[in-house]
């Protein structure tokens, strides 16, 4: 089983800066992609960014290009979100994701959340 643990989520004024973490532990073989999702309330969840695991193919969302940031550390099978200039709009709760391989099967995992506030 593998497991996602993020953080770094909180309250922040329009305009300011967070940076989210997820980390990955387990019996991993191998990560072929991470990213994060977003949900706000009422709302579905919304795929915001991805890399793959040799950080060639990245993807974001078009309401967060040019302000977030995707990266990840290989050797800690950690991935990170670099949020600048934040909007209220990007109030939500941020999922962590990552897809690979485990103990000889495929993984698709999610962390718990972590809840981003925008004030106005």
């Amino acid at each position: 089983q593998v497991q996602l643990v993020e953080s770094g989520g909180g309250l922040v004024q329009s305009g300011g800066s967070l940076r989210l973490s997820c980390a990955a532990s387990g019996r991993i073989f191998s990560i072929s992609a991470m990213g994060w999702y977003r949900q706000a309330p009422g709302k579905e969840r919304e795929l915001v960014a991805t890399i793959t695991n040799d950080g060639t193919t990245n993807y974001y969302v078009d309401s967060v290009k040019g302000r977030f940031t995707i990266s990840g550390d290989n050797a800690k099978d950690t991935v990170y979100l670099q949020m600048n200039s934040l909007k209220p709009e990007d109030t939500a709760v941020y999922y962590c994701n990552a897809e690979g391989w485990a103990r000889g099967h495929p993984f698709n995992s999610w962390g718990q959340g972590t809840q981003v506030t925008v004030s106005s």
